[in-house]
């Protein structure tokens, strides 16, 4: 992975395909295969790991704080104190109660289903088994619950584990953002639930000392300490149903692992200030949490199920290729600065443009390009509707064309 993980926010109006006629094609085939992959960046708990609840800070009882967090989401909450002097054994004491262990089930489709839990004997159709376990903390005292979305993608049922009950809670998704990557769950006691405090992760700094409790690798409440080591990180994540791209993210050195997904990362107020989410395999001391300021600007709409509105996505409709010296003689071009495309989207903004496939990119308002990851940013820093005027080679002939930024999110004719 870049150590720069600005760098993986990218690919949004990038798709890797296969060309066709012209000696071009099989140093394409060859390049292609690997050119959009996110190294090393996995998610914390992926299905059929062993991942667990990572935890902080509570309120344990039940009339106690309705309070509405600075972001106005209404969520319960409750600090140690107000001075950041706990301890991080007060942290552990006080935050255990509120974090929980999610366990997924999915229903067996039949006897050899292609499940890694499903080559147990004896399952038939319509039986459920483990697909996964996940964290999440209790925010509201009534049994709202947060988690990553990805901990319960693709559930049939969910298990919830509470501290100081004997069986497990059958909860009920209210709502969830594949894009934001978190859900909110709930679950019916007879009494209070203890609840964490939602803090301002916009308040914490860099430097400061933060909390992580949970089971990684199914090692119960395991408790690790280190810094917020960044702010505003952006990665992107390939799964089955597309690139989630991150946004705002916390990064830490405190130690995350598989298990951690869905949890918490605490200050020293015992407050939450993020959901760890994602990790570098890579890496040591790089995990990435979803800030608390985006929880409290979606939370409400969550419970609800209310739809939350996507940011404007520029994107322009190409796949693109770095240059290699083999393409110089087919493409008619003298460097390997500039980046070729692939293909254009029919109907996108490029193709409105005039560009087309075999196009050489060398220039985006007045600056040179060198790579792919060039042009993306500049895509990407670029305003939905913003011109950009790009410099194109085409058969040995330069022209400038100009390319009206689009959003994806709205554009019927992009293919994801």
């Amino acid at each position: 992975m870049n150590e720069d993980t600005n760098n993986k926010v990218n690919l949004n109006d990038i798709k890797i395909v296969k060309t066709s006629n012209s000696r071009v094609k099989p140093i394409f085939a060859a390049f292609m295969a690997g050119a959009v992959v996110v190294g090393g960046l996995m998610f914390t708990s992926d299905k059929l790991n062993l991942f667990g609840y990572d935890s902080q800070t509570v309120q344990s009882s039940s009339s106690a704080a309705s309070a509405v967090n600075a972001a106005g989401a209404g969520v319960q909450t409750a600090s140690l104190n107000n001075l950041g002097t706990n301890s991080i054994s007060q942290i552990t004491k006080a935050s255990s109660p509120a974090i929980v262990k999610i366990e997924t089930r999915v229903k067996q489709a039949s006897t050899s289903g292609n499940r890694r839990n499903s080559q147990q004997q004896g399952t038939q159709s319509g039986d459920t088994i483990e697909n996964g376990i996940g964290s999440g903390f209790i925010f509201e005292d009534s049994g709202y619950i947060l988690t990553n979305e990805h901990v319960i993608d693709g559930a049939d049922e969910i298990d919830v584990y509470v501290q100081g009950y004997d069986t497990p809670f059958k909860a009920t998704l209210l709502g969830n953002s594949y894009d934001l990557d978190l859900a909110v769950l709930k679950i019916q006691g007879e009494k209070a639930f203890p609840a964490l405090k939602i803090g301002d992760s916009n308040a914490a700094e860099v430097g400061e000392w933060v909390v992580a409790i949970g089971n990684p690798y199914d090692f119960d409440y395991s408790v690790t300490t280190g810094v917020l080591s960044a702010k505003e990180r952006e990665i992107s994540i390939d799964d089955e149903q597309g690139t989630r791209n991150y946004k705002h993210l916390l990064q830490t050195d405190t130690a995350i692992n598989p298990g951690n997904s869905g949890g918490p990362l605490l200050n020293l107020n015992g407050e939450v200030i993020g959901i760890n989410t994602a990790v570098n395999a890579e890496a040591q001391g790089m995990g990435f949490a979803i800030p608390a300021s985006t929880i409290s600007a979606v939370v409400d709409k969550l419970k609800n199920n209310e739809a939350i509105p996507k940011d404007p996505a520029p994107y322009i409709g190409v796949s693109l290729q770095n240059i290699t010296e083999d393409m110089l003689q087919d493409l008619k071009i003298n460097s390997t600065n500039g980046v070729v495309v692939a293909e254009v989207q029919q109907g996108s903004p490029a193709f409105k443009a005039g560009i087309r496939q075999y196009d050489v990119i060398t220039e985006v308002n007045g600056k040179g390009i060198t790579n792919t990851e060039e042009l993306t940013k500049a895509v990407q820093a670029a305003a939905v509707g913003d011109a950009l005027k790009v410099k194109i080679s085409r058969d040995g002939q330069t022209k400038d064309v100009s390319v009206l930024v689009g959003d994806k999110n709205t554009a019927t004719a992009y293919q994801s």
